[in-house]
């Protein structure tokens, strides 16, 4: 079988007692960085063979472990930090290994994106990950300006050296919306800045950046409202959970930035009529 194994994005202790299990009892650990992964093994005592599966390896390296998981072997991937395949390498093994009739296991555990959305104060009930954006500028733009009118949270990823760069553009796109950027989360030195994308760029210009980023930028607040038959379905079904007018009304205008006066009434409407 081929386990994909969550790893510490940063502290040693956030791994599931499962995961340990599995690399225990692999017969070997595909590891995006060797070294990177012995200092975890090292931590727990785990003394399996491992080999590297990387961004510049992974076309031939997928045909050598498919062969190994056709014989018979269990192997464990993980990469150097969080949940593998996540923009990290991984999806060539995963498909070849489906399409040979192996059987592919989640072992969950740590991610970055979940992580630091669960304490940014942003919205969560929906979300988009977009991992890094283009490191050429004109590219980067051009995503940006694809994303202008997203509603749900936006999730991105960022290296030190072009997080300035990426905030002046987000600025300059998506106007002066609120953002979290977390810098070596769960680490020794782990930081969250809040505030709106005028005030975290400034407070970055004053300082060297250092350490990888996670950014949740607020979804657009004018973006096309949902129409009538839309939010009576999404009233339907919060009406079959048990909720009440009000709450309905509350919910549903806060997720979609709508009226919470014309959810209100359509919900009213709505328990005339029946379903």
């Amino acid at each position: 079988m081929l386990y994909i194994v969550a790893t510490p994005i940063g502290n040693l202790e956030d791994i599931t007692l499962r995961a340990l299990r599995v690399l225990k009892e692999a017969d070997l650990i595909a590891a995006e960085d060797t070294r990177h992964t012995k200092t975890l093994l090292t931590r727990y005592d785990i003394h399996v063979p491992l080999t590297s599966y990387h961004e510049h390896n992974e076309r031939v390296k997928a045909r050598e472990l498919v062969a190994r998981l056709e014989r018979g072997q269990n192997v464990a991937l993980v990469s150097d930090a969080g949940t593998p395949t996540l923009s990290d390498p991984g999806y060539r093994l995963v498909r070849d290994a489906l399409k040979a009739a192996i059987r592919v296991v989640p072992v969950p555990g740590p991610s970055a994106v979940t992580a630091v959305l669960s304490v940014s104060g942003l919205p969560t009930d929906r979300f988009v990950f977009e991992g890094f954006l283009p490191a050429k500028k004109g590219e980067r733009k051009a995503r940006l300006h694809n994303l202008v009118g997203e509603a749900r949270s936006l999730v991105f990823f960022e290296a030190p050296h072009r997080i300035r760069d990426t905030l002046g553009d987000m600025l300059e796109h998506f106007g002066d919306r609120e953002v979290v950027l977390a810098r070596e989360a769960t680490k020794a030195y782990e930081e969250f800045l809040r505030g709106r994308l005028s005030v975290i760029s400034a407070a970055l210009a004053a300082r060297e950046p250092r350490g990888e980023f996670t950014v949740v930028v607020r979804g657009s607040e004018t973006a096309p409202l949902p129409s009538q038959e839309f939010l009576l379905a999404e009233i339907r079904k919060l009406k079959g959970k048990g909720l009440r007018v009000k709450e309905i009304a509350e919910l549903l205008s806060e997720r979609y930035s709508c009226s919470k006066k014309e959810v209100y009434r359509l919900a009213v409407e709505s328990l005339k009529t029946g379903p």
